[in-house]
């Protein structure tokens, strides 16, 4: 397997256990019945930087992007490179954002397998849908957009700092644990309004996965909404690339 080949499968495992330890950890907390039934966003925002942690583990071979923002934010910082050596080009660049959303699509499926009994106690479609999707507090889109370029700008911004500190060589070699902890605090400080996406494919993904898994009273899937946990990532990812290049050196102790 050749090395472009090898980042696919790396960023599709990778993917696939960030979004079931994700969407596990929802479930826990939203399902009827479970034994964390009510545990809280902050469980929520732990279980979901435990799920980064994870994921940014297994796929060190591809530097562990997982998220379709933070390889178009890479792409728009100048980086020539991704995982295995791999130059940055448009099929690079697809082949990462596919492995991406088919990971967090099969993540989706076996939290519901997980879940299978909970999903059929659970009276409330909204409920089962908060699984799978974000969806915001107060519904106006263009400040969900808003919320959503803002925190995800703060996810690719450091972590591209992160990148760039001496031990360098993208996420897995910084250590997931600074990652994991960006991703809580992301959650705790801006995850209110519109529950923090930033990252596209894990919202569409789970999404599709809903609107085609055989979920007892599921409901719709809110694809009128489905649009803005895509958009809003991807400016942000896109714009923290672009000021990360100039704007990071200049701050004091930076490596040159």
């Amino acid at each position: 397997m050749d090395g472009l080949g090898i980042d696919f499968v790396s960023e599709l495992v990778g993917t696939a256990l960030l979004v079931l330890l994700g969407t596990g950890v929802v479930a826990n907390v939203a399902l009827t019945k479970n034994k964390g039934f009510n545990g809280g966003f902050l469980m929520v925002n732990i279980g979901w930087g435990l799920a980064v942690f994870a994921g940014v583990i297994v796929s060190y071979a591809s530097g562990a992007h997982l998220n379709p923002a933070v390889t178009l934010g890479l792409w728009a910082s100048g980086a020539k490179e991704f995982g295995q050596g791999v130059a940055v080009d448009f099929l690079s660049i697809i082949t990462y954002i596919g492995a991406q959303l088919l990971g967090a699509i099969i993540g989706a499926v076996f939290t519901w397998l997980a879940y299978k009994q909970h999903f059929d106690e659970e009276p409330e479609p909204a409920n089962k849908l908060g699984v799978f999707s974000t969806g915001p507090a107060i519904r106006s889109y263009g400040w969900n957009v808003i919320t959503e370029i803002i925190g995800t700008f703060v996810l690719v911004f450091v972590v591209i700092g992160f990148g760039r500190q001496p031990a360098g060589g993208g996420l897995a070699a910084l250590g997931a644990l600074p990652v994991a902890l960006l991703v809580i605090g992301i959650g705790a400080s801006l995850g209110g309004p519109t529950g923090y996406a930033i990252n596209p494919a894990r919202d569409l993904g789970p999404r599709i996965a809903h609107a085609l898994l055989p979920i007892k009273g599921k409901g719709g899937s809110d694809w009128s909404y489905s649009w803005v946990p895509v958009v809003g990532p991807i400016i942000g990812g896109v714009i923290a690339g672009l000021v990360s290049s100039p704007l990071l050196p200049l701050l004091p102790g930076f490596p040159k």
